[in-house]
């Protein structure tokens, strides 16, 4: 077996370990295994592009690329390990950025390599270099678009900006001329290729990418970063086309076409039109009373919510960012684990953009080790809600807003949400008054059968399990 069956052998091997890898994350029960399977086909690829490809490079060139490995997989490692659970869809939009960012350098890398060389000195033969103008031209401009898109959620994400969307007079007009002055100018290239083209190109697609998810609003940013992650997919198989590696092509194609899929599913969960998703055409701006009050709210106790658990027959957990913000999931872990042991039917409704990331509040859950059968998607327990006893709404606010589906003029009108007031009892679960990552105020607060438990909700919880642990008596008494 020769150097390139070897590399050739290697790429099919790690390509069915990254289609695995998927397979593998799409339940919790084999989550695990599918990130085994992803670290193995990554290892993999490295290895083998470094031991058979770079019998065609320099020992010294061989070298750099081992040294910033080395970094990479230090700075890589570091961050997993300090990175909160809060902070990793910030983490993940920066992760996004790198990969646009390389798919640019690599398309001017490789438009400068057949330049300085000349097209006769290339190994691209004379009738396919169009084709490869037309590579280049289009690989940066994805990347260039993926690379600052990305900046800009994780400045949203991080608080770093405002989360409301930019509102730029005829954004739509300003977003389709750009994709027009790309098709232009990717012909022009084609016919006649030259630097101020690629340049020109690279600021219009920098451009684009800024206006796209900056005029996309907070309440959206989970449809965002799945957007985004689609975007980084479809840089990366353009770049696998320059360097001719099919394996970066056949893992870019799944990234890309699975982060769509992603995206697809979420926007029919927010009632989101997925063509506006990918034009950055859905944001619309809160209006400047989303923080006023509409009403009288009601508060209560750690040891009221106590006492209205242990007369409950049924309950379900609504969790949101505001959970992940606290740390709260493993008090939440044992808050079920006690009532359940009780007799009490503890179940967790999950809204499919909980959180500022897909599965943002799944992988909470896990991590506290919630039994995955009382894990239940909207779909499976909005139905539920109004058979319910207590439903403990935990840091979510804009998935949990009656507004969606009553206030035609609410940015959120049309957004399937948790039905939680259909219940009996409403606990909510919040530090203050204000709205949700929305900017909206939420009608859910002033209703008659709800209550606002007010405060860190890991304290919140933690009290509420230790009035349950105190004698009947006392519990009545409070």
């Amino acid at each position: 077996m020769n150097a390139s069956t070897a590399m050739q052998s290697a790429d099919v091997v790690a390509a069915l370990l990254f289609i695995l890898s998927l397979a593998g994350l799409s339940q919790h029960r084999t989550s695990r295994a599918g990130v085994v399977f992803g670290i193995g086909g990554m290892a993999l690829a490295l290895v083998a592009t470094i031991v058979f490809a770079g019998r065609h490079i320099s020992g010294g060139a061989v070298l750099l690329v081992l040294v910033a490995m080395a970094v990479g997989a230090g700075i890589g490692l570091w961050r997993a390990r300090v990175v909160e659970m809060t902070g990793m869809p910030e983490l993940i939009a920066m992760l996004h950025s790198f990969v646009g960012l390389s798919a640019v350098l690599v398309g001017w890398n490789s438009y400068l390599d057949v330049e300085a060389r000349g097209s006769a000195q290339t190994e691209i033969a004379s009738n396919l270099l169009r084709i490869h103008h037309a590579e280049v031209f289009i690989g940066i401009f994805i990347g260039a678009v993926t690379f600052t898109g990305s900046i800009i959620a994780f400045l949203k994400l991080s608080a770093r900006i405002k989360s409301r969307p930019l509102m730029l007079p005829g954004k739509n007009l300003l977003n389709v001329g750009a994709l027009a002055v790309f098709v232009g100018l990717t012909v022009w290239f084609v016919a006649s290729p030259g630097l101020g083209l690629i340049i020109a190109v690279t600021v219009v697609a920098l451009a684009l990418g800024w206006h796209l998810v900056a005029s996309i609003g907070g309440g959206d940013m989970p449809v965002v970063v799945s957007m985004l992650n689609s975007y980084s997919g479809w840089a990366a198989a353009a770049a696998g086309f320059l360097l001719d590696n099919n394996l970066l092509i056949v893992t870019g194609a799944l990234v890309g076409s699975s982060g769509a899929y992603l995206s697809y599913i979420m926007c029919k969960a927010m009632n989101r039109s997925f063509i506006s998703v990918i034009a950055g055409g859905f944001g619309i701006e809160a209006p400047s009373h989303g923080e006023a009050e509409t009403g009288e709210h009601r508060e209560t106790t750690a040891e009221e919510t106590a006492e209205l658990l242990q007369n409950a027959t049924s309950v379900i957990i609504t969790p949101g960012y505001g959970m992940a913000v606290a740390q709260a999931q493993h008090p939440v872990a044992e808050l079920t684990r006690v009532l359940r042991e009780r007799g009490v039917e503890v179940r967790f409704g999950v809204h499919p953009v909980a959180g500022r990331l897909p599965g943002h509040m799944n992988v909470l859950l896990a991590e506290a080790n919630v039994p995955y059968d009382v894990v239940l998607e909207m779909d499976e327990i909005n139905d539920d809600f109004a058979a319910t006893s207590v439903v403990l709404v935990i840091g979510a606010n804009d998935t949990v807003n009656p507004a969606a589906t009553e206030d035609p003029s609410s940015p959120i009108a049309g957004m399937p949400v948790l039905r939680v007031w259909e219940s009996e009892n409403v606990i909510v679960f919040k530090r203050s008054m204000a709205s949700g990552y929305a900017g909206v105020q939420n009608p859910l607060f002033f209703r008659e059968n709800s209550r606002m438990l007010f405060g860190d909700a890991k304290q919140s919880v933690e009290g509420i399990l230790r009035a349950l642990h105190l004698p009947e008596r006392s519990l009545a008494s409070s």
